[in-house]
């Protein structure tokens, strides 16, 4: 596994020299959502917080000058992110072989595989709209989008799936963003299974993602995230 995050921190060192120019002319859709007190928090994280910690008019200086400052408290997974190599383990063990318990610091993060080993990502985007497939604007709750449903959506809509791509799931499910369904895991939630993520895999893309809290399926009555370190930890991705 050693080569596969190696080929991964390579392939984030070597974006384009001419980045404004390939950019000029597209659109670009921002897909972050809202950073904000109340908005949805996974239950293992803990909540968004944000507060004046220093207002005007708290202390003066020399001149009537006064400032604010604010206290950010916030998980590294708050709202929409990407999950760094080094995010999973599977039996102890992270990417490339690495012991995640010689990895981890105490209090000080990652020695090795934390997301600022990630270059800025400029790379070819796909989307499978699987909700749209479907003809609805959420995907049920218990909904597998599994290797053979991925595909055939891919060939219904004339998407290619190519190396390097970044392919994101779309289930609709961000539509709940305000509403307290959305974080029910206890009833399940839709996303991929581990057979679309080998397929995934098997195309070598750079990147997956899906417009839910937890990208792959949900599966109600267990806490199992199979596709988490199969992607993260034996591939790389």
């Amino acid at each position: 596994m050693g080569s596969i995050c190696g080929n991964f921190l390579e392939l984030t060192q070597n974006m384009p020299a001419d980045i404004l120019d390939a950019l000029a002319g597209r659109t670009i859709h921002d897909l972050s959502v809202p950073l904000e007190a109340g908005m949805p928090v996974h239950p293992a994280h803990p909540p968004f917080s944000l507060a004046l910690q220093r207002r005007h008019g708290d202390t003066s200086r020399t001149g009537g000058m006064s400032s604010a400052n604010e206290l950010i408290v916030m998980c590294g997974h708050s709202g929409t992110h990407l999950d760094a190599l080094g995010h999973f383990s599977s039996h102890g063990m992270m990417c490339g072989g690495r012991i995640a318990a010689e990895v981890q610091t105490g209090g000080r993060g990652l020695r090795e595989l934390g997301i600022e080993t990630v270059a800025p990502v400029v790379c070819r985007g796909v989307l499978l709209d699987v909700a749209g497939a479907e003809g609805v604007d959420v995907l049920p709750q218990d909904f597998s989008v599994a290797a053979e449903i991925a595909q055939a959506i891919a060939r219904a809509q004339g998407v290619e799936i190519r190396a390097g791509d970044a392919v994101l799931v779309r289930t609709g499910l961000i539509r709940q963003w305000d509403d307290p369904e959305f974080l029910d895991f206890d009833g399940g939630q839709p996303g991929i299974t581990v057979d679309c993520a080998e397929w995934l895999a098997a195309n070598d893309v750079f990147m997956a993602g899906s417009d839910t809290m937890a990208f792959e399926q949900v599966v109600e009555g267990t806490d199992a995230l199979p596709v988490h370190p199969y992607l993260l930890v034996d591939q790389g991705i």
